[in-house]
């Protein structure tokens, strides 16, 4: 990037850059909007390292790599210097997200600041560019005029933080039986902020993906967020649904998909379609009063009749499946 350009023109501009690990190098290439976050995505993508086990090396730059939130714009990156990377593959390597420091610091946007990122150019920027790269690999058809319904998985189908002799003791109550209800009106994909490997593995120990009862469409990982900030939050990773609407608009829109996780961040792209499940922690304490997944099923099951999903206030859930189970009831 040279010298000379302009701040515009520095976040607009692309580069390619040239990482070294393991004796080969790998080509990636950014955006100065992009944030160092965003870099180690694109090196994962290439040598299979997550972020978290990444280390990079650049001349004359000091510990600046560290800090994932850094603009790369920020930096003095030329393509004709090579980056070095240090850092090991999962294959390599036991790999239990329980190693990863915990998120327990969710954080509520106002509405203003949520539309403005929802909004602002840079990030649909970013949107389309996932978009463009990241693809979803279908385990299973779409089905044509059914709803679609994203999944996270840590405290929201499983509590991860637990130690169990078997993974289904971690389960939440009633996965199997939601899922089974949810499938017949919603396609269901699961989304998470870990490496596939774990996707896979976690949802075949827990019996997801071979159910007789239902299918699940597409498992989505850290891969296909990406980076927003926030004026009163900084940068911080999210899951935007426009990367499954534009890859697959034929299915879904905003209008026919919601998304439950227990952090409402990961949905402020889209802010209309997120519910924010309350979080399944400490599952031997919670196993037997949990009844979070029996809630929502009613809730799902309410709504599927519904033309437009977005213009539900899913804050209010609880209250709607209520009323909807009373109205049945005097029926």
């Amino acid at each position: 990037m040279a010298s000379s350009s302009t701040p515009a023109s520095l976040s607009e501009e692309e580069l390619t850059l040239t990482v070294k690990w393991r004796g080969k190098e790998y080509t990636v290439r950014v955006c100065g909007d992009d944030s160092v976050s965003e870099l180690k995505r694109r090196i994962c993508e290439v040598t299979s390292v997550l972020p978290k086990r990444q280390k990079l090396l650049y001349p004359k730059i000091g510990n600046k790599l560290a800090d994932d939130s850094v603009l790369l714009s920020t930096l003095p990156l030329k393509s004709s210097l090579k980056m070095t990377m240090i850092g090991t593959v999962e294959d390599d390597i036991i790999v239990d997200p329980v190693e990863s420091p915990e998120i327990i610091d969710d954080f509520e946007l106002g509405q203003e600041e949520s539309v403005d990122i929802k909004d602002k150019e840079v990030n649909k920027q970013k949107l389309r560019r996932r978009a463009n790269r990241y693809k979803i690999k279908l385990r299973t058809p779409c089905r044509e005029g059914k709803k679609l319904l994203v999944l996270d998985i840590d405290y929201t189908l499983f509590d991860h933080r637990s130690t169990a002799e078997n993974p289904l003791q971690l389960m939440r109550p009633y996965l199997h039986e939601f899922l089974t209800a949810a499938y017949a009106e919603y396609d269901i994909m699961i989304w998470s902020a870990t490496s596939m490997k774990w996707v896979e593995l976690k949802m075949e120990e827990l019996g997801v993906l071979n159910n007789p009862n239902y299918k699940i469409t597409a498992l989505l990982d850290h891969l296909a967020m990406i980076t927003v900030q926030s004026d009163s939050r900084g940068i911080f990773d999210c899951k935007p649904l426009g990367v499954i609407w534009a890859q697959l608009p034929e299915f879904y829109s905003s209008k026919n998909t919601i998304m439950f996780d227990d952090l409402r961040r990961n949905f402020v792209m889209n802010p209309q379609n997120g519910l924010t499940i309350k979080p399944f922690r400490k599952a031997h304490a919670n196993r037997d009063s949990d009844q979070e997944l029996v809630k929502l099923t009613q809730y799902l099951l309410a709504i599927a009749e519904l033309d437009d999903l977005s213009t539900l206030n899913h804050n209010s859930w609880e209250f709607f499946a209520e009323d909807n189970t009373k109205r049945r009831r005097h029926a």
